[in-house]
């Protein structure tokens, strides 16, 4: 997996004219002073990222969120359980492709992997919903996660999307009905389940496959009830506040962990995953086997315990 080369942010316009004068001098050819100066110009573009990113206000980590090129579930399946086998349908009606799942081997042991997928280029995100994900597709992740108990495999969700499909016909399909669903049934499951939201966690579409043991965000994604826009919306009837919205929703990681609404933070290399997928996945990779290994020893009857455990502190807790 290549490291790709980011599309632009508004607030990065310091770090793309850095970037643009390193091609300049590329393009120009390379002497040893112009080595030299590139070096100099790659440390000055670090700084200035480090400097961006330490900063960053709520809505523009809301846009990092949901920059396009940040990792998706299929490309963390691939690096995290590379012999794996993907899984689908529902049995009850049909695929959903908002929701992908694979289950493999990581690091020694089975792991199913069920996650939303926004999809990659305009007929892939049309298709997909842009990950978000009608009844079948909730119907689909609940049976996927009791097949995971018969293979004793811990479960990974990865939640990225602005919500559940809100179209006509998933309503009639029961959507809400299959939402609670899962959130009922994910209680029972005798496997861990580790979540972890990549991008966007929005509404009841990421609660959906949320239900976890443990809950982590990585350091540039969201979470929250409501998207920004839609709570601008509700809120002043105008969509176009919603940097207003972000800072009242209070949605980032860091003011998640604050009111322990989830359990950890993953690191992104500054600038956002989107500027190095791989490094991101591999810090994915050791929060995942860490995390594990504290359930690893745990009978189910425990590891149901402690879900349970969890969310009804969350409940009573005053945040």
């Amino acid at each position: 997996m290549k490291c790709i080369k980011k599309r632009s942010l508004p607030f990065e316009n310091s770090v793309d004219l850095i970037e643009e004068r390193i091609e300049e001098i590329e393009l120009d050819g390379l002497s040893e002073s112009d080595k030299t100066k590139i070096e100099r110009l790659k440390s000055q573009k670090i700084k200035e990222l480090e400097k961006i990113y330490n900063k960053l206000s709520r809505w523009e980590t809301v846009q990092v969120a949901r920059h396009q090129d940040r990792p998706k579930t299929p490309d963390i399946v691939q690096q995290l359980i590379p012999g794996y086998v993907v899984l689908s349908g529902d049995r009850l009606f049909r695929d959903d492709p908002a929701i992908y799942a694979a289950i493999g081997i990581f690091h020694g042991q089975n792991l199913m992997i069920i996650g939303h997928d926004r999809g990659n280029g305009t007929k892939e995100k049309i298709r997909n919903n842009f990950g978000m994900a009608n009844p079948e597709g909730y119907h689909k992740a609940i049976r996927l996660m009791r097949l995971a108990e018969k293979f004793n495999a811990p479960v990974l969700t990865l939640i990225d999307t602005q919500g559940a499909y809100p179209g006509i016909q998933a309503e009639e399909m029961g959507q809400s009905a299959a939402i609670a669903t899962n959130l009922r049934d994910m209680f029972s499951i005798k496997v861990p389940i580790i979540c972890v939201v990549i991008g966007e966690g929005g509404s009841g579409g990421a609660l959906g496959i949320g239900v976890g043991n443990y809950v982590a965000m990585l350091k540039n994604s969201i979470y929250s009830v409501i998207s920004p826009e839609g709570c601008a919306s509700i809120l002043w009837r105008d969509a176009t506040k919603a940097s207003k919205a972000a800072e009242k929703l209070q949605l980032t990681a860091t003011d998640l962990i604050k009111r322990s609404l989830i359990d950890e933070i993953i690191p992104e290399p500054f600038g956002g995953a989107q500027r190095n997928q791989k490094e991101t996945i591999q810090n994915i990779d050791e929060f995942l086997s860490k995390t594990l290994k504290k359930y690893a020893k745990m009978s189910a009857k425990d590891i149901t315990a402690d879900r349970y455990s969890k969310f009804r502190k969350l409940a009573t807790q005053d945040i």
